[in-house]
């Protein structure tokens, strides 16, 4: 049985590094609609990072691996964003210490473990116009489609399709938290490019998902 494990890990982490590489620019844009423009740098070059140290530790087990990847990613970024993923990444390293390796149809739980990382070092709710409004609805998503006992393959295209449609409907929302909060109404009609760098890694993973369970 495919699991969740360093191999799913190493992958997961180099694919999301090269399509946030891909999409430094947009993200960049985006960005600078609402913000400082400087997501798509800080995203790209954090996970750039991330790459780079799990390369050099080959044999790192997963929670090893989400620790390093968290201090990699708040050394290389350290802007409001980083601290938010390497909560994420240290939540996921919390289940992985308590639960052990995981079967790759749970890999929700690793999306609800981000989740709950973002959420609590945010301090942002649900339709603040955050990266939250997407990670939310992925793990929801897969843990839906895990109770329907459907395939892995299948989870991971209903958990990308509901990533990206949260995504498209912060364009709807009004920023409350970080810089664009300042623009209120103005940032309404405006993606959130903490949403959209969110598809982008979820996407990433669920990609993985479907590879392993072929």
């Amino acid at each position: 049985m495919a699991q969740i494990d360093k191999h799913f890990f190493a992958d997961v982490f180099h694919l999301a590094t090269a399509r946030l590489e891909d999409s430094r620019q947009m993200l960049c844009r985006l960005d600078g609609e609402i913000g400082d423009g400087d997501h798509g740098t800080s995203m790209a070059n954090g996970f750039a990072a991330i790459d780079r140290v799990l390369r050099g530790h080959p044999d790192a087990e997963p929670p090893e691996m989400l620790r390093l990847a968290a201090q990699a990613f708040l050394a290389e970024v350290g802007a409001t964003v980083g601290p938010l993923y390497a909560s994420a990444f240290l939540e996921v390293a919390a289940l992985l210490d308590a639960k052990g390796p995981l079967p790759l149809r749970e890999f929700g739980a690793v999306l609800s473990a981000c989740a709950t990382g973002i959420a609590q070092r945010g301090k942002a709710q649900p339709g603040d116009k955050t990266m939250l409004d997407v990670w939310l609805p992925a793990a929801q998503a897969a843990h839906r489609a895990a109770r329907d006992d459907l395939p892995p393959a299948r989870m991971a295209t209903l958990t990308r399709n509901a990533a990206e449609t949260a995504r498209d409907e912060t364009a709807a929302l009004m920023s409350t938290r970080g810089r664009a909060a300042r623009l209120q109404e103005r940032s309404i009609g405006h993606l959130d490019p903490g949403a959209v760098s969110s598809a982008v890694i979820i996407g990433a993973i669920c990609d993985i998902v479907a590879e392993r369970a072929t």
